[in-house]
C-alpha cells in the first residue's frame, strides 16, 4: 500500500471515530459566525418587542427590505406607533466600544485588538431617510434607534438613542406626545407591508450582493496605495504623448515602481 493510500485510511477511520466532534465544531463555528450574531441580536429585539410594548399601540414590521435608487436598503426592525415610527438598528457585539455622534467610524476594543466598524447612527441615517421618504412623513415623526446587544460596555458618552439591550424598550415609551392619528398608522402600516420586497432568502441573498458591491466599491474609492507596492499613489498630469495633458494616478514609488492608474 502506497503512503497517499495509507494516508487516506487514516482520515478515514479519524473521521468515523470523530464525527460527532467534526460537526460539533462545525456547529459552533456556524453559530459564531457574524450571520447567527446578527440572527440572534435580532432575535432578542424581537422578543421584548413582544413581551413589553402593547401590541395595540405598537406594529412591529422585521427585516424591511426596502427598494432604493441604487439598489436597496433593509431595516432590522420598524415599529409603528401614533407616538412616531421607530428605526431599529441592532448590534451583536462585545468589548468596549468607542464613538461619537458625529465619528464617520466607532472602535471595538477586545483586550489589546481593536478593529473600526461603520458608526451605526449614519448606517441608521440611510434607512431612516428612505423610509421617511417612501412614508412621506415629516422628520419629526420617523425615530432613529441602534441598540446593542451582547457583552459590550460603552467608553464613551452615547446619544440617547443609542441603548443597551433593553434601553430601547425605555427609549419608545419615552415618547409619549401622539403625533400620528389612528388612521394615520393603519395607513402607514399598510404602505410598509406592500411597499417592501418579499421577505425570502432570495430578497436577502440579492441585498448582501448589493451590499458587497457598494463596500468594495467604497474600499477602491478608499485605497489609494499602490496595488503593486503599497506606496501612495499621487496625482500626475501627462506631459506627452497621446494622453498629453490628461491626469492619471502614479506610483510615488517611480522610477523603481512605475505603475499608473486611470482617473475613474
Amino acid at each position: 500500500m502506497d503512503a497517499s493510500a495509507i494516508v487516506i485510511q487514516m482520515f478515514s477511520q479519524i473521521i468515523s471515530a470523530y464525527w460527532w466532534a467534526i460537526l460539533l465544531l462545525l456547529l459552533i463555528s456556524f453559530l459564531k459566525s457574524p450571520f447567527m450574531k446578527g440572527v440572534f441580536g435580532e432575535f432578542l429585539v424581537n422578543v421584548a418587542s413582544t413581551f413589553f410594548l402593547d401590541k395595540k399601540i405598537y406594529t412591529l414590521f422585521k427585516n424591511v427590505t426596502l427598494p432604493t435608487e441604487d439598489g436597496s436598503t433593509q431595516i432590522d426592525h420598524i415599529i409603528v406607533s401614533r407616538y412616531g415610527i421607530f428605526v431599529v438598528e441592532t448590534k451583536n457585539m462585545k468589548g468596549w466600544i468607542f464613538g461619537g455622534q458625529k465619528q464617520p467610524f466607532w472602535t471595538q476594543q477586545i483586550y489589546r485588538h481593536k478593529s473600526k466598524f461603520q458608526n451605526p447612527l449614519n448606517q441608521n441615517y440611510k434607512h431612516t431617510e428612505t423610509l421617511r421618504s417612501a412614508l412621506e412623513l415629516d422628520k419629526d415623526k420617523v425615530f432613529s434607534v441602534v441598540v446593542f446587544v451582547g457583552d459590550s460596555t460603552f467608553k464613551t458618552a452615547m446619544p440617547d438613542n443609542v441603548v443597551y439591550g433593553m434601553g430601547y424598550i425605555r427609549f419608545i415609551k419615552s415618547k409619549r406626545q401622539a403625533v400620528l392619528s389612528d388612521n394615520d398608522v393603519l395607513a402607514i402600516c399598510a404602505k410598509i407591508q406592500s411597499g417592501r420586497l418579499k421577505p425570502s432568502i432570495r430578497t436577502h441573498i440579492d441585498h448582501v450582493k448589493h451590499v458587497k458591491t457598494l463596500v468594495e466599491e467604497k474600499q477602491r474609492q478608499d485605497d489609494n496605495s499602490c496595488p503593486k507596492c503599497g506606496m501612495p499613489m499621487t496625482l500626475r498630469t501627462a506631459r506627452q504623448g497621446v494622453n498629453q495633458g490628461k491626469q492619471f494616478w502614479g506610483c510615488t514609488g517611480y522610477p523603481r515602481c512605475k505603475t499608473v492608474r486611470q482617473l475613474v
